[in-house]
C-alpha cells in the first residue's frame, strides 16, 4: 500500500471537514482500522481451524461452523470499514470537480473570466448536500451493520460451547469456539466505537443543518 497517497487523501479529507468529522476520521482510522489490521485479524485467523466438535463424523464440523458463523466477523468489518469511509472521499472528489471546473472556465474565458467558486471547499450549494449525504450515509452504514451483527450473533457475544444437531451430525454434539472471551472483547470494542461514530455523524449533521 502506498502510504504517501493514503496520507494525501486523509489530509484532503481533513482539509474540507468540520471538527466533528476530524474526530470521526481519527476514531475510524486509529480505533477501528488499526485495531482491525493489527489485532482483530489475528484473533479470528484460527476460527475455523480450531472450531472443535466432539465427533469424528465427516462434514459435521463444517456444517456446524457454517451454521453458527454464517459470515465471518472479519469480512463483515472489512466491508463495513470500506463502505463507511467512501463518503468522505466523495466530498473530496466533489471539491476536486469544482476546482477542475474553475480551471476549465479560466482557460476558456481568458480576460472575461468570472470566478464561480471563490472557495471550492466551502460547503454551499451542491457540496453542502454532498457533505450532508455523506454524514447520513456513514451513520446508516454503521446502523445497518450493527443490526446485521445483532441478527447473526445475539447480544454481539459468542458462547463458549454451542450445541449442534444438523445433518450429517449423528446426534446433538458440543462444539467449542476458539478464544471466545478474546473475540467477545474485540467485538464489543468495535460495536462501541461504531456507536460513537454514529453519534458523531448525527451531531455533525445537526450542526451542519443548524448552521445553514
Amino acid at each position: 500500500m502506498n502510504w504517501g497517497v493514503f496520507e494525501g487523501l486523509l489530509s484532503g479529507v481533513n482539509k474540507y471537514s468540520t471538527a466533528f468529522s476530524r474526530i470521526w476520521l481519527s476514531l475510524v482510522f486509529i480505533f477501528r482500522l488499526l485495531v482491525y489490521l493489527v489485532a482483530a485479524e489475528r484473533v479470528w485467523s484460527d476460527d475455523h481451524k480450531d472450531f472443535d466438535c466432539n465427533t469424528r463424523q465427516p462434514g459435521c464440523t463444517n456444517v456446524c461452523f457454517d451454521h453458527f458463523f454464517p459470515i465471518s466477523h472479519i469480512r463483515l468489518w472489512a466491508l463495513q470499514l470500506i463502505l463507511v469511509t467512501c463518503p468522505s472521499f466523495l466530498v473530496l472528489m466533489h471539491v476536486a470537480y469544482r476546482e477542475a471546473k474553475e480551471q476549465r472556465l479560466r482557460e476558456a474565458s481568458g480576460d472575461n473570466y468570472r470566478c464561480i467558486y471563490p472557495d471550492p471547499g466551502k460547503k454551499r450549494g451542491g457540496l453542502w448536500w454532498t457533505y450532508l449525504f455523506s454524514l447520513i450515509f456513514k451513520a446508516s452504514v454503521d446502523v445497518v451493520f450493527l443490526y446485521i451483527f445483532y441478527r447473526f450473533y445475539r447480544n454481539y457475544t459468542l458462547p463458549r460451547v454451542v450445541k449442534c444437531e444438523l445433518p450429517p451430525c449423528p446426534n446433538v454434539v458440543d462444539c467449542f469456539i476458539s478464544r471466545p472471551t478474546e473475540k467477545n472483547i474485540f467485538t464489543l470494542f468495535m460495536v462501541v466505537t461504531a456507536c460513537v461514530c454514529i453519534v458523531l455523524s448525527l451531531i455533525e449533521a445537526a450542526y451542519l443543518i443548524g448552521k445553514r
